[in-house]
Parts: C-alpha cells; sequence; structure tokens
C-alpha cells in the first residue's frame, strides 16, 4: 500500500526515529501509526539493547541544588560528536527537569524514569548513551553546598560545608574539580589504595640498592608525600599555592563535611583500534 509523506512525518514526531525506519515500519502494519509506533518502540528497545555493549565514555554532566539537597548526573554518549546533538542536549535537559522535580537518591529510579527517551535516542543518533552514575547530597539550613561545572559539562564537584559561605564553596568545588583529591582526610584515605602504593614506593627502594634504615626512610617519605597530593585538607588551594585548604578553611571558621567528583568517562576502560583494524572487523562482520 501507499505509505503518504504526511504518515511518516507524524510517526516521526511521535517516536524520534529516521524516516525511513518510519516509512519501512508503517509499510509492515499497513499504515497503522499506533501499530507501527509499538513496532518501532520494541525494535528500539532491541537495537538500543545491542548498542547497550558499546563503550561510552563521552558525555556531559548536570548539576542541581535545591534547597535542601544537591544532585550530580553523569550522562554518557560513545563521541564528543553525539554529545553536541541536540537531541541528546534534550535528553540531558529533560533529566535535569526530574531532578528539580524529584530527589532521586538511587540511580536505577532515574534510569528507570527514563528508559523509553533513552532507547528512543540511541534509535535516533544510533549510539549507545548511558545515565552512567548519580549522587544526591542531603543538607540541612545551616549548611552550605558548593558546586562547580566546568564550561565543557564534563568535569563537575560538589562539597558540603558545614557553615554557609557561597563563595567559599565554589572555590573548593572548583579546586576538587582540578586537584582530584581522594578523601578529606589522611585517616579517610581507602587501605587498599595506601598498600597499593606503599607496595610500588617499597619495590623502587630496594631497587636502589641502599642501606635497610635509608630505604625505610625513603618509604615513609613517599607515602608523606603521596598524603598531601591526596587529601583534600592537606593540598595546596589551587587559586593561592601559599594557603593550604586546610588554613583556608579555618581562616573561614568552615569545616567540609563530604564532597563528590565526577570526571566524564573516569575509569571507564577505551579500546583504541588502528584503522587497518576497524576495516578489517567491519569486513568479516559484513562476510
Amino acid at each position: 500500500m501507499d505509505i503518504k509523506a504526511s504518515q511518516v512525518k507524524e510517526l516521526r514526531e511521535l517516536s524520534g526515529v529516521g524516516m525511513m525506519e518510519c516509512k519501512k515500519a508503517l509499510v509492515e502494519t499497513e499504515g497503522d501509526i499506533e501499530k507501527a509506533l509499538d513496532l518501532l518502540r520494541s525494535n528500539s528497545a532491541l537495537k538500543a539493547e545491542k548498542k547497550s555493549a558499546r563503550v561510552a565514555a563521552d558525555g556531559v554532566i548536570k548539576i542541581y541544588v535545591s534547597e535542601n539537597y544537591a544532585s550530580m548526573v553523569e550522562i554518557n554518549s560513545e563521541t564528543d560528536f553525539a554529545a553536541k546533538d541536540e537531541s541528546f542536549i534534550e535528553f540531558t535537559k529533560n533529566i535535569e527537569a526530574r531532578l528539580v522535580q524529584k530527589k532521586y537518591l538511587d540511580i536505577e529510579e532515574l534510569k528507570s524514569d527514563v528508559e523509553e527517551d533513552r532507547q528512543k535516542l540511541v534509535q535516533s543518533i544510533g549510539e549507545n548513551i548511558q545515565v552512567r552514575r548519580l549522587v544526591t547530597q542531603e543538607f540541612d539550613s545551616s549548611q552550605k553546598i558548593g558546586t562547580y561545572l566546568h564550561s565543557d559539562n564534563k568535569l563537575a564537584a560538589m562539597v558540603l560545608l558545614s557553615e554557609e559561605n557561597g563563595e567559599l564553596g565554589r572555590d573548593i568545588a572548583m579546586h576538587i574539580s582540578a586537584s582530584a583529591p581522594l578523601s578529606i582526610t589522611e585517616d579517610d584515605v581507602d587501605k587498599e589504595v595506601l598498600d597499593r602504593e606503599k607496595s610500588i614506593f617499597e619495590t623502587q627502594a630496594r631497587e636502589s640498592g641502599k642501606d635497610e634504615n635509608i630505604m625505610q626512610k625513603m618509604v615513609e617519605g613517599k607515602v608523606k608525600r603521596f598524603l598531601k597530593e591526596v587529601t583534600l585538607l592537606s593540598q595546596d588551594f589551587i587559586k593561592d599555592p601559599d594557603v593550604s585548604i586546610s588554613k583556608l578553611l579555618e581562616n573561614s571558621n568552615n569545616e567540609v563535611v563530604a564532597f563528590e567528583r565526577f570526571k566524564v568517562g573516569e575509569g571507564i576502560e577505551v579500546s583504541s583500534k588502528d584503522f587497518a583494524e576497524e576495516v578489517a572487523e567491519q569486513l568479516n562482520k559484513d562476510g
């Protein structure tokens, strides 16, 4: 049967799927818009599931701060090109709007609420799209959340201060974004992380061939430097290296209660292939 351009256009607007896919669905369902939409949703789910195996290590971060909670979410795409697509941007804005309407403490709940939109987006732009991680920090009226989101929306942090101080909160959030501390104090550093670093330092010391006492002092010195580098209070303030974060807080009669830092794609392993490998892989698929 003949499928009218107006039918394709209507289905395109309802589904967000490409024109050719819409026309095929209409042909298969003999022009029934509702059945075609159901078919596209089904196909979209299948295609989205296949694409979910592909690595999504690009994307953006969104932050929302209310009167008693703040949420930060990372939304991933496979490429920066897709992250700049209007449909992807609209998807992230819709997620941001949900954060305004509802306090999400569980990322699975957020994922469930946006799953249908995510599948449509995957179908539309042809890339794996994922809502990767979410953190929500609750606070009372006496506390203050400071946030920082870099201009490219790929690096962000939020910090909870014991006392309200907007400028200080933003400064420390910016510092956390740039300096990537692992914990607030030395006592908070994960034991496994510290043990791993200490083991590396001990191996380096043994390879030096120096006396046992000297090797021990070498290890102790490196551990001390490591702890200074990775703990927030010990770090030098990025805007004024002559002042530590600890001193900055002391001067403001304030304390850091908690912090979170997101960098898009951080911790995701991305395999790289050269052009010849990609061509060979595609030829094998086609064969």
